[in-house]
């Protein structure tokens, strides 16, 4: 019995091998190249689609696999074992962008919009984060004015992944009055007159993604293109969040499992002073203390998720496993580096991809300064 096999069954088993088979065939030969190249072929997308990847977790009657909490994070973790954050976030973007959409449009909107993602023909993203608001979602300022049956959008959003090549962005607008009550949803396609995008942002890691600014200027978009009730939005947008911070938990837990494992196999061939690095105590206890964190932010994550089938309340929970799963990452990834030596600081080594992607998970999907203030709040303070 291997350990957390509480949490995953038959089903789960099989979407993992299945996934697992996927990203071994199409992803890993490339991933290399694909890194280097800060992209990766538009084709991939709709290989996942075929292979029903993209689907999971998503309605069935779009074309989706609607499955549990423990399917999709098998699923993540597997496509995670890229070794890239960068493409795994390029491939989730889906799972960010695509949610308000099935759970808030019209069904009009569903059937034009959301089976086509599914499949992989088209890419979804979610446009929340401006230059000046950050994490202060409450504080945005790009605004839609209502114009007979179309919203004329103005304003900018930067860090948006998938951001270069989406075809549908789930928008974050402000439709009404200041704070939280006054933000909306829409739905924007590419070719809307009166939207770009700028270049593609360079990054500290996730290079195999693409994220880019986006610019609104008098942009056109009809009003059927509104996601849920006007000035709803920010309920939408937290619920989101609440799978977005799991997943980015997910991301930092398989992120540093990836990287005690490679160190485990580089202390056995690593030799110095006439014998293996793994013989050295220092060394041992090292790798002691990461295995125990490790263990320790999964299952913390795994009840969570738990809780989330469940149907229970985990504002607080999700931010605390987010803050603690990358905090872990932070530690893991360091040590695996300094393990590593100079070749943990090569190009060539998955451990120095780990630690460059492994910067921007306390980063995304909230800050963990944000976290401790929504887990202070949730405390009453």
């Amino acid at each position: 019995m291997t350990a957390f096999q509480e949490y995953f069954g038959e089903t789960q088993n099989i979407i993992r091998q299945s996934v697992r088979k996927f990203i071994a065939q199409e992803v890993l030969p490339h991933i290399n190249d694909w890194e280097e190249a800060n992209t990766f072929p538009r084709d991939i997308y709709r290989k996942a689609g075929a292979a029903g990847i993209l689907g999971i977790g998503h309605p069935a009657q779009y074309g989706g696999t609607e499955t549990d909490i423990f399917s999709k994070i098998a699923a993540s973790e597997e496509v995670m074992r890229s070794t890239s954050g960068g493409f795994a976030a390029s491939i989730g973007s889906i799972d960010i962008g695509l949610p308000p959409v099935w759970k808030w449009g019209s069904e009009a909107l569903k059937e034009r919009i959301v089976p086509d993602v599914i499949a992989g023909n088209k890419i979804a993203a979610l446009a929340i984060t401006e230059p000046g608001g950050g994490s202060d979602v409450a504080n945005l300022k790009t605004r839609a004015v209502k114009d007979g049956n179309h919203y004329i959008v103005n304003g900018s959003k930067t860090f948006i992944t998938s951001g270069d090549r989406a075809d549908y962005y789930t928008v974050a607008v402000r439709t009404g009055s200041e704070g939280y009550g006054g933000i909306s949803l829409l739905l924007i396609e590419r070719e809307r007159e009166g939207f770009t995008r700028g270049k593609k942002l360079k990054k500290t890691g996730w290079w195999a993604s693409d994220t880019a600014e986006l610019f609104f200027e008098d942009c056109r978009v009809p009003c059927e293109n509104l996601i849920g009730a006007e000035n709803a939005g920010f309920i939408a947008i937290m619920s989101n969040f609440a799978m977005e911070r799991l997943n980015l938990a997910i991301m930092a837990n398989t992120t540093s499992e990836i990287a005690l494992e490679q160190c485990l196999s580089y202390v056995k061939e690593r030799e110095a002073f006439g014998r293996p690095i793994g013989k050295f105590q220092v060394t041992r206890h090292k790798l002691a203390e990461m295995a125990t964190e490790l263990e320790a932010s999964k299952n913390f994550t795994y009840r969570l998720a738990a809780k989330m089938e469940a149907g229970k309340d985990v504002i607080k929970e999700i931010s605390m496993a987010k803050n603690f799963a990358t905090r872990t990452s932070d530690r893991i990834t360091y040590d695996a580096v300094q393990i590593f030596g100079g070749m943990g600081y090569m190009r060539e080594s998955v451990v120095e991809r780990l630690s460059r992607d492994n910067r921007i998970l306390s980063i995304g999907g909230g800050t963990y300064e944000i976290m401790n203030e929504v887990i202070a709040k949730q405390m009453g303070l």
